[in-house]
């Protein structure tokens, strides 16, 4: 599983300040479109939130986390507003901030 996680977490520190990834968008860049939920544990176990920026990593629906693991959610929000991030609705704008890569 270490291997997994390391995949995740390479995708995870690539993600750009000011732009946000999905849990199955970084599943499939790690490698495999079915480890959405295998994304949400491994950033949930985050050994470096200094150097994996897992506050970017956000639902299809541009949600942040209920159980984010770092201050909880309102925690998530407040690090990507500062990043210049906006919300609508309590939801990230996916069609402004979506980190827009296919290959890594």
């Amino acid at each position: 599983m270490d291997s997994v996680f390391e995949k995740i977490y390479e995708v995870v520190r690539q993600i750009p300040c000011g732009r946000v990834a999905t849990y199955g968008q970084v599943a499939r860049l790690a490698g495999n479109s079915r480890w959405a939920r295998v994304v949400g544990y491994a950033l949930h176990c985050n050994p470096s939130p200094d150097t994996i920026p897992c506050y970017r990593v956000v639902n299809r629906l541009g949600q942040p986390s209920v159980a984010f693991a770092f201050g909880g959610k309102n925690r998530q929000v407040e690090l990507l507003k500062a990043e210049g991030i906006e919300f609508i609705d309590g939801k990230v704008d996916m069609e402004k901030y979506r980190w827009e890569i296919d290959i890594i």
